[in-house]
């Protein structure tokens, strides 16, 4: 059976006291309310990761990186190694997210080799993996996808289903209020899977994880979380209010 997963993306939000307050109301809620089995992971900025990673020790919420660097160590100033955020606790790092390809101007190139560093310093990712508007009017939104997919993640000799979550996000469903319907939703994470399947085999892309993440609320993750091959989300805004994101969580209670 694949592993469900709720991630809570924080992006750049939130001051010190916060970030404290909200994860540990998150904790809370959880220790008292949920009874499924879903693995839930916050990513915070990386100021907070290390006090995000002491405050939940012992409890059912991992600590995920933003980002990490192309390059194992070196002058690179402003760079968060891999290696560093192992030494921190942290346990996931989410790369390709559409913001650092889009704003960063990140390449399939230098997210291969995060990925290979991230792998080598044994850290988990959530590799983000969608299309603009553009590229979903025009109808050549799957190619989009498994060119992002060929060009990075596949070309990683390190890959596989206990290493790696694939997130889908279409890129006009972020911080638009827009939400991809869950027929869309469901024809994308099968031709992930597809391509999982005829890059390594069937057996092996039945055990990845495909989150979605292009505003997923508790009204709407019910219904999402529902389709074939939906694993659970990658939350952004609704991760920031911790009512929101656990009762996002607890549909996996059901």
């Amino acid at each position: 059976m694949r592993k469900k997963i709720v991630a809570g993306n924080w992006k750049m939000n939130l001051d010190r006291n916060s970030a404290l307050s909200l994860a540990t109301e998150i904790k809370g809620m959880l220790a008292d309310e949920y009874t499924g089995t879903a693995e839930v992971i916050i990513a915070p900025s990386f100021v907070f990761l290390g006090s995000l990673v002491q405050l939940l020790k012992g409890s059912t919420v991992s600590v995920a990186a933003q980002n990490c660097a192309a390059e194992k160590e070196g002058a690179f100033t402003g760079e968060v190694s891999a290696d560093m955020l192992v030494s921190m606790g942290v346990t996931h790092v989410i790369i390709g997210h559409s913001e650092r390809r889009s704003i960063f101007q990140e390449t399939n190139s230098s997210l291969k080799e995060k990925v290979e560093r991230a792998h080598e310093a044994g850290l988990k990712i959530i590799f983000c993996v969608g299309e603009s508007l553009d590229n979903r009017e025009s109808g050549n939104y799957i190619d989009v996808v498994r060119d992002q997919l060929s060009a990075s993640l596949f070309s990683c000799k390190s890959v596989n289903p206990e290493n790696t979550i694939i997130a889908y996000e279409p890129v006009w469903a972020i911080g638009t209020g827009k939400t991809a319907s869950p027929d869309q939703v469901q024809e994308m994470h099968c031709e992930i899977r597809k391509m999982i399947t005829q890059k390594y085999s069937h057996d092996l892309a039945e055990k990845f994880t495909i989150l979605y993440g292009g505003s997923c609320n508790e009204k709407n993750a019910s219904e999402i979380f529902g389709q074939a091959d939906v694993d659970g989300g990658l939350i952004g805004g609704a991760s920031l209010k911790s009512r929101s994101f656990v009762s996002i969580i607890k549909t996996y209670n059901r």
